[in-house]
């Protein structure tokens, strides 16, 4: 069955990519702003009884979302076949609970929007804290594409004598399945947080630290606050200075710029979201799993 990509705004280049390397033809939209804020779209090509494949991560999503809704509805309405989301980075995954009365649960509720939009979506470890797979929130198959192994090998090729450091709890699993796959020690330290941009990250004294290279590892950097308060603690036990790795750099406001002022030896991102700190590449990793749906 016949497939086109569309990208969604700032897929541009992965849509590309995943166009020639899968072979699957560009579509073409046009899209603009009306001087009152409202979108005009149009799709130019004929979609009907076609797979087509939204391809754009959701960071910033309140921006993006209007042009989901535009986009598939409109391939809705000129017969698609089928529309797979594609988005190394899946948003509104951190509030997963009610801590006070009267909050929204958007986890639950932009999971409930996407699924009455798409058929299926692709993407890359999503914040899986609370709900152990997507399905919990999701009524649409999805595919989550797990990065450990690239991650370990990029650690392998370029640090000496890692020791990894996971923030919190939350990231004990995937951590610990790097630190198998590059052959080096981790631990995984306590982290309370106490406000959206404050946080209190405590460790022991680590013996097994001196003489390695610290590698910080989360999985999303947004304010910077765990990194930095990480960094705070090694710096005061006198150790080497760390690489702090993220997988997907969402950096808000001046995050990123924060974070380079403490100096660590680096900072590393996975390509989920383009960043200048970008030096880890996932995207081979999700056009082998497009492959798959092209016939």
């Amino acid at each position: 069955m016949a497939s086109l990509v569309f990208s969604l705004p700032g897929g541009e280049k992965l849509s590309r990519q995943i166009s020639t390397q899968c072979r699957i033809p560009l579509g073409k939209t046009v899209l603009r702003s009306f001087p009152d804020g409202e979108i005009f779209m149009r799709v130019l090509p004929t979609v009907k009884d076609k797979i087509c494949f939204l391809v754009g991560s959701l960071n910033q999503p309140d921006s993006k979302i209007s042009v989901l809704l535009f986009l598939t509805k409109t391939l809705r309405d000129m017969g698609v076949k089928k529309i797979i989301l594609v988005c190394p980075y899946l948003a509104y995954m951190r509030q997963d609970k009610i801590f006070h009365k009267g909050e929204s649960l958007t986890s639950k509720y932009f999971a409930g929007l996407l699924s009455s939009l798409v058929d299926e979506m692709i993407t890359v470890d999503p914040h899986l804290h609370r709900y152990t797979t997507l399905s919990e929130i999701y009524s649409i198959p999805s595919k989550v594409i797990q990065c450990a192994p690239v991650l370990a090998d990029w650690i392998k090729q370029n640090i000496k004598n890692p020791f990894i450091l996971g923030p919190d709890s939350e990231s004990a699993q995937w951590v610990s399945a790097i630190a198998e796959k590059c052959g080096a020690h981790y631990v995984v330290l306590r982290k309370k947080r106490l406000g959206d941009k404050e946080v209190v990250v405590t460790f022991k004294n680590i013996s097994e630290l001196k003489n390695k290279t610290p590698v910080i590892m989360d999985d999303i950097i947004s304010t910077g606050h765990t990194m930095i308060e990480t960094i705070k603690n090694i710096v005061s036990m006198g150790l080497s200075k760390p690489v702090c790795i993220g997988i997907h750099a969402v950096f808000a406001g001046d995050a990123y710029a924060k974070l380079k002022q403490c100096k660590p030896k680096a900072i590393v991102t996975a390509n989920t979201i383009e960043h200048v700190s970008n030096q880890i590449n996932v995207w081979p990793l999700l056009e082998k799993t497009l492959k798959n749906y092209v016939v």
